[in-house]
């Protein structure tokens, strides 16, 4: 292998390396939205938000919240501090007790309590926790909906126990009335099949109490989500805070691993909070005003396992085009971040996947999903799917491969050549000439300067499509292969029981195989390396240091993806003794060589000009 192909795989595994902990985000600003929300006020919401996240950190856990259903339900169902209101009808309302009521179609399990007439659990019915208990993306007790808004006097929906009007599988419908006629209605719909709450409120017959100047009402959302899977690190690199503005082609994301805030000072048409493999999305019927939206992680060893603490305050302008019927429409997904699933929704929802930039993404949308949904339809096994994978992805790619090798054995060929090339030209004035003497053995031998690096960056979008896409691969979630238990998270065969670091606390097989066929793999390619002591630590690094290196980065990786990465260094290596054994001939190429050297040279134009410059410099210096 010669310097330039070594150089190459040393920048893809850097590139590699360097793209698993380097995110960018693009800074966005715009000029819609011209009224500044109050910094005082902002201030004052983060605060609050912290307050509540040390709180929400110190409850217990949802099982325990379950138990003590009892107690903890009735102090959520009834308000505590009573305030003084001057509507009767809402000075009732706020000292009522709430009751809970159930949305449930075959997908979710939503619980509503008439308290702020808003959501008090989600549960995803499809899918359970790593620990096989309910999914809950909205626990019990742990996240509130608050609307606030300015009828006569300030209100906050979440004080008040809104009357049941209507109820069955598929709508629920709350009223909160007022004393002079009117109410504040609350619709909640969950269609068969779907993940999809529909949340429209409405401002019905409030045209008296609600004064003209009132032009939007602000909309509070917070919510603790837990842990879902067995790896910490791997689920919190993987969750994020998103949003949307219409008519952009990408998304905006932030908070990836990392407490972080963000102020969206302009008309947004979606926000989301993403777990691992799922997300709670809110979407406007119109557009949000604006949002300020904070996340804050909790530790890895948080007594009640949780992941996320989230929080969302949006400004929904009224359209009062109306004044008796004012409706504000709202959309939550609660739901799995299957690629198609979202793509179905026709909002861009599936842009929340992680598949890469433009041209990765492109291979993964246009190449790996539909080639694994279709293998997906014949094969239920998903280890050996991720062989198949592998084996089609090489052998589309095998051309490449093979001109590498081929561009390395030449180069290895033709080393003789070169040396006599530096002897005769040892001075530093003759670097123009040993350049033109390089260049044309490199032309005689059918050799690019470019040969055996080129085709291996040209093969590393479909490396990084992968790498993107089996971590974000939802249909690997606890599916086992072999002695991994869940292809999307470590396969662990030896835990220490303490952490080591940069590497973990325990041992996955997949990551170890992965770094012992890269080594062997290295050790096989290494005998084509220069014998130039100047070459030593680039074999001791490709030999050596890469495979250490890609063993503490794979440790904690999902299994999925290290058994990817193994599966493609067997089948290289096979790839590799093919070629050198059937393919490339290098005792073929020296005689090509010397043949060549029989014909008189065909000079290419950009020979010509290397020679025109030649004379000018000759020219020059015998002037001077």
């Amino acid at each position: 292998m010669d310097k330039n192909s070594i150089i190459g795989f040393t920048l893809i595994g850097l590139i590699l390396v360097g793209f698993s902990f380097f995110q960018t985000r693009q800074a966005r600003e715009a000029a819609e939205y011209q009224r500044q929300l109050d910094s005082a006020a902002a201030v004052e919401a983060m605060i609050q938000f912290k307050a509540d996240s040390i709180a929400q950190a110190q409850n217990a856990t949802v099982q325990a919240a379950t138990q003590q259903a009892g107690n903890s339900q009735q102090e959520t169902l009834r308000q505590t501090d009573f305030k003084v209101y001057k509507d009767a009808k809402l000075e009732e309302a706020s000292r009522m007790t709430g009751e809970l009521v159930t949305l449930e179609n075959d997908k979710l399990e939503v619980v509503l309590n008439t308290r702020g007439a808003q959501p008090y659990s989600v549960v995803v019915k499809d899918y359970q926790t790593y620990d096989s208990t309910a999914l809950y993306l909205v626990q019990p007790n742990m996240a509130s909906m608050e609307m606030q808004v300015y009828a006569g006097e300030f209100i906050n929906t979440s004080d008040f126990v809104f009357e049941l009007a209507e109820q069955n599988d598929s709508v629920v419908i709350m009223r909160l009335p007022f004393q002079n006629g009117g109410y504040i209605e609350q619709k909640y719909t969950l269609s068969k099949g779907s993940y999809m709450v529909e949340d429209t409120l409405s401002f019905v017959g409030m045209e008296q109490i609600l004064p003209r100047k009132v032009s939007s009402i602000d909309m509070t959302w917070t919510n603790t989500i837990p842990r879902l899977e067995k790896g910490y690190k791997n689920e919190k690199q993987y969750s994020k805070a998103a949003y949307w503005f219409e008519g952009e082609s990408g998304i905006e994301e932030f908070a990836n691993g990392k407490d972080e805030s963000e102020q969206i000072e302009a008309k947004v048409k979606w926000i989301a909070f993403q777990q691992q493999f799922f997300s709670s999305i809110f979407s406007a019927g119109n557009q949000f005003a604006s949002a300020q939206v904070d996340v804050k992680y909790a530790d890895e060893k948080d007594e009640a396992r949780n992941l996320m603490y989230c929080k969302m305050k949006v400004k929904n302008e009224l359209n009062r085009s109306n004044p008796d019927l004012i409706q504000v429409p709202l959309q939550m997904y609660f739901g799995p971040d299957d690629y198609n699933l979202l793509r179905s929704y026709e909002q861009n929802y599936e842009k929340l996947i992680p598949l890469g930039g433009w041209m990765v993404g492109w291979i993964s949308r246009f190449i790996i999903i539909p080639l694994f949904r279709f293998l997906n339809d014949f094969i239920p096994n998903y280890g050996i799917i991720i062989l198949i994978m592998t084996i089609l992805l090489k052998l589309v790619i095998s051309p490449l491969t093979i001109r590498s090798y081929v561009s390395s054995a030449k180069m290895s060929a033709i080393k003789p050549e070169v040396d006599k090339i530096n002897e005769r030209y040892p001075k530093q004035e003759d670097a123009l000439k040993k350049q033109q003497a390089t260049m044309d053995l490199y032309k005689r031998a059918g050799i690019s300067p470019m040969g055996g690096c080129l085709p291996m960056l040209l093969q590393f979008p479909i490396l990084w499509a992968m790498f993107r896409f089996v971590p974000a691969s939802i249909e690997l979630r606890q599916q086992s292969f072999l002695w991994a238990e869940d292809l999307s998270t470590y396969d662990s065969i030896l835990d220490f029981g303490f952490n080591i670091p940069l590497y973990g606390d325990h041992v996955s097989l997949f990551a170890l195989l992965m770094a012992v066929s890269m080594f062997f793999y290295s050790k096989m390619t290494s005998s084509q390396m220069s014998s130039d002591p100047s070459m030593a630590g680039m074999k001791f690094m490709t030999v050596w240091m890469m495979p250490i290196m890609m063993l503490f980065i794979c440790n904690n990786l999902s299994a999925g993806l290290t058994y990817y990465y193994f599966i493609s260094n067997l089948l290289t290596m096979v790839q590799t003794w093919v070629i050198k054994k059937w393919v490339v001939k290098p005792e073929k190429i020296q005689a090509q060589i010397r043949e060549s050297y029989k014909k008189p040279p065909v000079k290419s134009k950009w020979e010509k000009r290397l020679e025109e410059a030649q004379k000018m410099q000759r020219a020059q210096a015998k002037r001077k």
